[in-house]
């Protein structure tokens, strides 16, 4: 399998760039930035420049321009360092001790995957003429009480909205249902690995969401980590129709000889970091190799055509 290896970008200060009188030249240095490091991976053939454009970079104050590089798939993967402070996760942890957590379902997804919090495609079985059913919008709200007391006894997902709010430069809002607001602010407890799936609100939902994303991004901070293992792989391919031939399929996910031939990245987060790759691509998480807990919370992120962005989980 081949792998393309993390590199890290000093960026520079996100709130002095938008102060600059220029700030559309500082936006194409950041691209440029971004991007210089991978024109040795020049893959062309002929004399026309075509470039890999797969690195997972890690950026201490990312703004709307690197999500845009990844939503392009010109980024494979952003790690952001310290988006939640170890006093912060160290309490969302001690509070979780006394949530009752759940999980999916547990015919489909082995090893189990204890979670606070419904995702849509929970619901899948019950998506009917447009219209999730009852149950999706009971488990949401009582997933909503107990995520609204984890920290100092305030919603964790206040401040995840507020610093992508600072990135992005736009509002940021739960996505909606028929009107109704989904569910966002998962908390997922994955130590014995998860398999090779992608997530795709269209194709798995499709009209689920009143606004189409453009665009979906997978976000997750790491509340709890082990000192080994429990990395994020993300590989650079996308769901194909062969790849639902028996020969191709594991269980709930996908046989992993499917994107043998295709880059990937290995992302290994510390607690407090956020990671940030477009959940379209195969991705995978590998199994905890030490003692330790891999907690995440995590939501999807809808980049829209108009401007906005919207999250759910």
């Amino acid at each position: 399998m081949k792998s393309i290896h993390s590199s890290t970008l000093p960026l520079g200060n996100t709130g002095a760039r938008r102060e600059e009188s220029n700030p559309g030249r500082k936006r194409k240095e950041t691209v440029m930035s971004t991007l210089s490091i991978q024109q040795d991976e020049n893959l062309a053939s002929t004399a026309s420049p075509v470039f890999a454009l797969f690195k997972d970079v890690e950026v201490e104050a990312p703004d709307r321009e690197h999500l845009a590089l990844l939503a392009s798939g010109a980024l494979s993967a952003i790690r952001v360092p310290g988006f939640f402070s170890s006093e912060e996760c160290q309490e969302i942890m001690n509070s979780l001790q006394s949530c009752q957590m759940g999980s999916y379902d547990e015919q489909r997804v082995q090893p189990r995957v204890p979670k606070l919090g419904p995702a849509v495609y929970d619901y899948y079985g019950g998506y009917k003429n447009g219209v999730l059913p009852d149950s999706y919008w009971e488990h949401s709200r009582q997933s909503e009480e107990s995520l609204s007391r984890l920290l100092f006894d305030s919603d964790p997902l206040d401040i995840a909205m507020e610093k992508l709010r600072q990135i992005w430069g736009q509002p940021v809002s739960r996505a909606t249902s028929n009107g109704r607001q989904l569910f966002a602010g998962m908390i997922r407890e994955i130590n014995n690995s998860m398999k090779l799936h992608f997530d795709d609100i269209v194709r798995e939902i499709p009209g689920g969401l009143d606004t189409t994303p453009m665009c979906q991004l997978a976000f997750n901070v790491h509340l709890s980590m082990p000192a080994s293992g429990g990395e994020s792989v993300i590989h650079q391919r996308r769901w194909r129709p062969t790849d639902e031939l028996p020969e191709n399929r594991d269980t709930y996910g996908y046989a992993e000889h499917i994107v043998a031939d295709d880059a990937s990245v290995s992302v290994r987060a510390e607690v407090g970091d956020a990671t940030f790759f477009d959940s379209r691509n195969y991705h995978l998480v590998r199994r905890n190799t030490s003692d330790g807990r891999r907690v995440t919370l995590s939501f999807f992120i809808g980049v829209t055509g108009m401007g906005p962005i919207v999250i759910w989980s």
